[in-house]
């Protein structure tokens, strides 16, 4: 089963279009380092070997910065396998669509030096053809991104064919589409974060104006989202689940905040976990009443019925 990945190519597309006529794709964190038979199996390996050379090549950067760094580098170079999927943004609203057909290359000296060979289809897509839900995952930030969970909906551009539409069996709802909001709640919790009661708090983690905090790449998975607070002394571990909370997620979010604690965290933050799940049970209840760092919220999904007159738009025409 092949994987399907967002890729931009240098910041804001500025290398896409000499990317796309050189059919590959690439990346520039430690562009003087030629790493060919240098990528262990693990990419924690590489990330605790190669950190500290990115810290010390750019003082002024975080543990997170360089972890992002080091974590798209290997996943550009090695973690992207024969045969997956890239969409990249060609900085005029449409993507290009290509499969990647060889093992990893050192270019020197260009600018994009770490590269992996791509086969490009004939046909972009359109920003404006994809579902929203998939347009807000290809907006989201970083160099590379995981975007499998719509691996249908980018296979039909492949064929040419239309998108499959979310169907409904209940013929009175005529916009399905509508209440599949809970599939989607990170995507929709990014999107509205400054309107959430954690956004008053904390800050969905930036580099560089970019926000790098969701799916950040840990060694035991991805981070739902990494936020820090607005005095910059706390770093937030949540984690979203999409029906009922079990407790297996609280040993779930205290793995993810260990790995931030041991590998991100500056000496002066703290580390707190926030688990968001529709409803919960009481194991999940008996669990966090001995865990005294993470926070448990539920979620609401809420619509309003207006009633419209026919009549008053038909006088207004």
């Amino acid at each position: 089963m092949r994987n399907y990945y967002r890729v931009m190519l240098g910041r804001k597309s500025i290398y896409a279009e000499e990317a796309y006529k050189g059919n590959y794709i690439g990346i520039n964190w430690l562009p003087d380092i030629d790493l060919t038979n240098k990528f262990p199996d693990n990419w924690r390996e590489f990330n605790k070997k190669y950190i500290p050379i990115y810290l010390e090549k750019k003082p002024n950067k975080t543990k997170v910065a360089a972890g992002l760094a080091c974590g798209m580098l290997y996943t550009i170079s090695k973690g992207i396998i024969e045969g997956d999927i890239v969409l990249c943004p060609n900085g005029k609203g449409n993507y290009w669509v290509g499969e990647i057909v060889g093992d990893y290359k050192f270019q020197k000296g260009s600018v994009l030096p770490h590269r992996r060979p791509v086969r490009w289809y004939p046909h972009t897509v359109s920003r404006d053809e994809l579902s929203e839900s998939l347009r807000n995952s290809t907006g989201s930030i970083g160099t590379v991104s995981n975007i499998s969970k719509y691996a249908e909906e980018i296979e039909s551009f492949i064929s040419n064919s239309h998108p499959t539409s979310i169907v409904s069996i209940d013929k009175t709802i005529e916009d399905p589409s509508m209440f599949a909001l809970e599939k989607h709640l990170e995507d929709f919790l990014v999107q509205n974060w400054h309107h959430t009661k954690l956004g008053k708090q904390y800050d969905i983690y930036e580099e560089e104006g970019e926000k790098v905090g969701q799916q950040y790449p840990s060694d035991t998975g991805a981070i739902d989202i990494l936020a820090i607070s607005k005095n910059k002394k706390e770093l937030l571990v949540i984690e979203l689940k999409k029906g009922r909370a079990s407790d297996v997620v609280v040993g779930q979010t205290q793995r993810y905040m260990g790995y931030v604690k041991e590998e991100l965290a500056e000496n002066h933050q703290e580390v707190r976990g926030v688990i968001i799940a529709f409803e919960d049970d009481i194991k999940i209840h008996r669990a966090l009443s001995v865990t005294n760092n993470i926070d448990f919220y539920t979620y609401k999904i809420q619509f309003t019925l207006k009633k419209e007159n026919p009549n008053s738009k038909k006088s207004k025409k």
